[in-house]
């Protein structure tokens, strides 16, 4: 297929074009969701297979996409942006509070998101790895996007005094890897311990690569005594 087709165009049933497309388009990303992260997975999954489980045709399909390989990009960003959202709304929620609080929160609301379904999981960890050049470099963007969020926080926690003053980039990449490999292997059975257990070793990992042995905090300044004579 050369590329999509075009699709209808004016209102029918009540809604425009652009609502039916958004509602067919929405159909195929969780049929996606259910065949590559539970079922056959994206290699065992044909266009005329993912069609019938949304309960559309593939005159439909290619409407909306070029290839599966479309839908799997498609769904890889998705379950990134909710995983994403569910951070940065705990990076507000937890303020001013101390950086060991911060950091456990927000922690527990990004595994909170990624592990709610394990179809989440097998996507963002096992299914989108080695299919194409293409998806290998989105896959590294959205990774990079985990790096800066964590050296943003990282950089703010040392203009606090709270964590050592450094490039964090290296050390975020490799906590990445960490995070990734325990979650996949939790979701998978493969590890003997709650999630919480699995967060809670993550969150000291992070906070050793913050508060490295042999780094104290500078102590606040006080109050500054007049001279005397």
């Amino acid at each position: 297929m050369a590329g999509r087709l075009r699709a209808p165009t004016g209102r029918y049933g009540g809604r425009t074009a652009e609502e039916r497309q958004a509602e067919r388009r929405g159909r195929f990303l969780a049929a996606a969701l259910q065949s590559f992260g539970s079922g056959p997975g994206y290699r065992g999954t044909t266009v005329a297979s993912l069609s019938e489980a949304a309960g559309l045709s593939t005159r439909q399909f290619y409407e909306e996409f070029r290839t599966l390989e479309d839908v799997l990009a498609a769904l890889h960003l998705q379950v990134n942006d909710w995983a994403e959202e569910a951070v940065l709304a705990a990076v507000a929620a937890a303020g001013d509070t101390p950086l060991v609080e911060r950091v456990t929160s927000i922690f527990r609301a990004y595994a909170a998101n990624v592990t709610a379904d394990p179809r989440r999981i097998r996507i963002t960890f096992v299914e989108i790895v080695g299919i194409s050049p293409r998806l290998e470099e989105q896959r590294l963007a959205r990774r990079a996007r985990w790096v800066d969020l964590i050296c943003a926080e990282a950089t703010a926690a040392a203009a606090r005094g709270e964590a050592a003053p450094r490039d964090y980039r290296l050390a975020a990449t490799a906590f990445i890897g960490s995070v990734n490999g325990l979650l996949h292997d939790w979701s998978s059975g493969w590890v003997d311990a709650t999630l919480d257990e699995a967060v809670d070793e993550l969150v000291r990992q992070l906070l050793g690569i913050l508060r490295p042995p042999g780094w104290e905090p500078e102590p606040p300044e006080g109050p500054v005594r007049p001279l005397t004579r």
